[in-house]
């Protein structure tokens, strides 16, 4: 195992999978490999992470926390691509937007003044995330294209992703949607999702034209 701890500013570029021992990041991970890449393995638990390297033909692993930001920040160098299967991204994944951002911004010599602006940019959204619970399977972003809707394929979709909830372990799931929605409103009661909370905000409102987000749950 060969860890790395400091980011690297220059050299080839490399994909760093980001909670690479959950049960996405491993299917990220082997799905990289499979395909001739060879990704840096990150997250908290070394143990894992090294046994998991090994069975992917010995890859590189580092150490990161997403509750360290530092940590994070430590991952990216101005040529890679951070990949986070670190879940739910809505409460995990800032730290690890952050550094893609910050890496970005250096590249592009931008100063410490620009990339605050940019943070602050992006802080209506915020006020109305909803994250679910500690133990709930988040469910993103599930569509289609248009010509393909009305098929049922939205159903299966839903279907697949419980099943893999399930199979990974998880008693309840979530599912978030923009409050407005309501074709993927009627389709996730339509899976037996039920409303579990909202939160909504003026200012995000203002810029996206949606209330805020909704989000549904059910048990597996």
């Amino acid at each position: 195992m060969v860890s790395r701890r400091r980011r690297v500013a220059s050299g080839a570029m490399r994909i760093v999978v980001f909670g690479a021992t959950g049960y996405t990041g491993r299917l990220v991970a082997e799905r990289l490999v499979a395909q001739g890449a060879r990704p840096v393995l990150a997250g908290r638990d070394d143990a894992r992470l090294s046994e998991l390297a090994s069975s992917l033909g010995g890859l590189e692993t580092a150490h990161a926390d997403a509750m360290r930001q530092n940590s994070v920040f430590d991952l990216v160098g101005s040529r890679d691509v951070l990949v986070s299967t670190v879940g739910p991204f809505v409460k995990w994944g800032l730290p690890a937007a952050r550094a893609a951002i910050a890496a970005a911004a250096a590249e592009s010599g931008l100063s410490a003044s620009d990339l605050a602006a940019i943070f602050e940019r992006g802080a209506y959204s915020r006020n109305c995330w909803v994250q679910g619970g500690e133990g709930d399977w988040l469910i993103e972003h599930v569509a289609t294209l248009p010509e393909y809707r009305g098929h049922g394929l939205m159903q299966a979709l839903i279907d697949h992703a419980l099943a893999a909830g399930r199979a990974a372990g998880f008693e309840r799931a979530s599912i978030s949607f923009l409050i407005g929605n309501a074709a993927a409103e009627r389709c996730y009661a339509k899976a037996g999702f039920a409303f579990a909370e909202e939160k909504r905000d003026p200012a995000f409102e203002a810029i996206t034209g949606a209330p805020g987000f909704r989000r549904f749950a059910r048990a597996m």
